[in-house]
This record gives C-alpha cells, sequence and structure tokens, in this order.
C-alpha cells in the first residue's frame, strides 16, 4: 500500500524531453557526481525534473550546459563566478536574434582576440619570481574570481592571458602599493567589478542597436568599434582623474 502510494506521489516526466538521471548526465559530460551536484547548488546548471524525493531525469540543454562549463574551465581558464555570471546574462538578457548576432561577432573577431583554440598556460612559479607577487597573493587572486590556476605536468599554471593582471599588481607592488600601505589584490575588484558591469550594458547596448542589420556587416561594426572603444576608456579615464586634480 505504502509503496503503490508512493509511485502515486510521483511527478509525470517527459523522457523524450529529459532522457537522462544522473548518472547517464556524468557519463556523457565526462564529470562525477559531486561535481555536477555542486554545479546545481551554484546555480551555474538548472535543477532536473524531479519524479520523486530522490529522482531526477535531465535533457540535452543540461548536457549541453555541463559541457560549456567545463569548456569555460578547462580551456577559457573563467572563474566559476565569472562562467556563472556570463550564463546568467546569456540565459536573461538576449534573445535569439541577439545571440545570432553575438555568434557572427565571435566567429570574426574571436580569432584576433583569443576566443577560439585552448589557452595557451604559463608556470605560475616562473611568474611569481619574475613579477615579485607572493604565492598567498596569487591564491588571493583565485579565491576572489579574478582567475584560474591549474595543475599541469605537477606544476601550477595559469593562462597566458591572464598574466598580465600578475604582472600589474607586482608593478603596483614595485611602484609603491604595497601591503604596508594597506593595498591589497582585494583592491583591484573595484577595477574588475566596474568593467564588468559596464561590458554587460556595452553588450546589450549593442546587440539592441546591431540586430536589424545583416550579421556579417553588425560584427564588421563591432570589431572596428572595440579599439575605438578601448581607447575611450582609458582616455576618459586619465580626464576623470586630471578633473578631480583640477577642482580639489
Amino acid at each position: 500500500m505504502a509503496a503503490r502510494g508512493e509511485r502515486r506521489g510521483r511527478t509525470a516526466v517527459d523522457r523524450s524531453a529529459f532522457p537522462y538521471r544522473m548518472k547517464d548526465l556524468c557519463e556523457r559530460a565526462g564529470l562525477s557526481r559531486q561535481v555536477v551536484h555542486f554545479y546545481i547548488q551554484q546555480g551555474l546548471l538548472p535543477e532536473g525534473q524531479k519524479t520523486g524525493h530522490n529522482m531526477a531525469f535531465y535533457g540535452e540543454q543540461h548536457l549541453k550546459r555541463l559541457q560549456l562549463i567545463r569548456q569555460l574551465q578547462e580551456e577559457r581558464f573563467m572563474p566559476l563566478k565569472a562562467i556563472r555570471a556570463m550564463l546568467e546574462e546569456r540565459d536573461d538578457a538576449f534573445t535569439p536574434k541577439q545571440r545570432e548576432l553575438i555568434s557572427e561577432v565571435r566567429q570574426r573577431l574571436g580569432p584576433s582576440i583569443g576566443v577560439v583554440g585552448q589557452k595557451d598556460t604559463v608556470g605560475a612559479a616562473e611568474l611569481l619570481k619574475e613579477t615579485g607577487v607572493s604565492r598567498a597573493e596569487l591564491a588571493r587572486m583565485v579565491e576572489l574570481g579574478l582567475l584560474v590556476t591549474r595543475k599541469q605536468g605537477g606544476r601550477t599554471v595559469l593562462a597566458r592571458d591572464d598574466v598580465f593582471l600578475v604582472e600589474l599588481w607586482g608593478q603596483l607592488k614595485k611602484a609603491g602599493f604595497t601591503e604596508a600601505l594597506g593595498f591589497r589584490v582585494d583592491d583591484l575588484r573595484i577595477y574588475t567589478k566596474a568593467m564588468f558591469s559596464l561590458f554587460v550594458s556595452e553588450a546589450q547596448l549593442l546587440s539592441d542597436r546591431l540586430t536589424h542589420l545583416p550579421p556579417g556587416q553588425a560584427a564588421e561594426m563591432v570589431e572596428r568599434a572595440l579599439p575605438l572603444i578601448n581607447t575611450l576608456l582609458v582616455r576618459y579615464h586619465t580626464a576623470q582623474v586630471r578633473n578631480f586634480l583640477a577642482t580639489h
């Protein structure tokens, strides 16, 4: 009686849309059950369609999401915080037409800015020795989600594209911005947070305004605008410093 009542209490699931049990999903994604559950807890992966207290089924969207997370972690060295923020924006902010534009921009602009292909890596020990940045400071950068390190061939490595951040912090220390004066790696967050917020607004603006154009033309415009916008950011920041000093 109890068993029949439990079966009656289960929710029916369309198995054509959600064909995978957790075991199947893990095998296809090449990830452990613990990792998949962690991604769900962290908001990186939607929960499955539950049929009971301890049973859920998953669809192709879950598998593709896991494959993307793994790719971003292993090939792009993206921190989980950045991946979650990116996925939230991808899910909520862009229409299918806007995503078509983004795809076209990626194909056109991706190779020149390192979007396509696996990243080169640099040994952390060698980089720290060159820059004067401590292991504790590098670890804090990882903890803050500024960059990612991993083990490769028995040594700790990071993506070559992230080297600039470690080098920059080392140069700031040499310029006198030391921990003795209260400066810490955490201070870089005011810039990374501001840049991420700016980029999200920028991506939304461009995708809103350019989606009525042929994707190839829109992608060409974005490609031409990128260096101009970078110049604007640098010069406007300098102008803000200049104006502040002139009025205080």
